[in-house]
């Protein structure tokens, strides 16, 4: 959970497919679109939050799952670059991450949108009633910040500082918060149950 960050959206992006989806993806690439607000948070620092999220070193094997960053201007270009070129200064072999710029994003089907939200059903319930539209939900803040806690990141006073600004009903403020805290008891690196 990154501060700053305002919604996210997944899709599909950087081929010629027209109007890709999920079973015919043509040649793009599944992605995450993240909007974030400049004055809370430095692009930069979402590059780093980047990098350590996954292997970037890793050989692409397929063209779906490819690593790549999708920039949307000049300025976005030479930092992602850079922020590549510190990264493999302290490597043994080259990050294999495209940096292209976005020439356009394709939002996934409301189905793969907020995908940790969509698997708990009380959770899931309660956004549904307040974002009845797809595309309102998918471009919740709210439900970003909340699919992330369910998904495993972001700290518990983090939540605790926020969730009365997420319009949950009681039961559902306790339950994201009672998997948020069991998870920060558990001893690091353990699975849950």
């Amino acid at each position: 959970m990154i501060d700053g960050v305002v919604r996210t959206r997944v899709g599909y992006a950087g081929g010629t497919t027209p109007s890709p989806r999920y079973h015919h993806l043509g040649d793009h690439t599944e992605t995450l679109q993240v909007d974030f607000d400049p004055d809370v948070i430095d692009y930069e620092i979402l590059l780093v939050e980047f990098w350590t999220q996954h292997d970037p070193t890793a050989p692409v094997w397929s063209r779906q799952y490819a690593s790549a960053i999708w920039t949307t201007d000049e300025a976005q270009d030479a930092a992602a670059r850079a922020s590549r070129d510190r990264l493999e200064r302290t490597l043994d072999r080259p990050a294999l991450t495209e940096i292209r710029r976005l020439d356009r994003f394709y939002a996934a089907e409301a189905h793969h949108q907020k995908y940790r939200l969509r698997s708990d059903g009380l959770l899931f319930a309660e956004f549904r009633v307040m974002f009845p539209d797809d595309d309102a939900l998918r471009d919740s803040t709210a439900a970003a910040r909340v699919n992330g806690f369910v998904s495993g990141d972001g700290a518990l006073a983090d939540l605790v500082a926020e969730v009365d600004s997420y319009g949950l009903s009681a039961g559902a403020r306790e339950r994201l918060l009672g998997m948020v805290e069991a998870r920060a008891r558990r001893p690091r690196g353990a699975q849950r149950p």
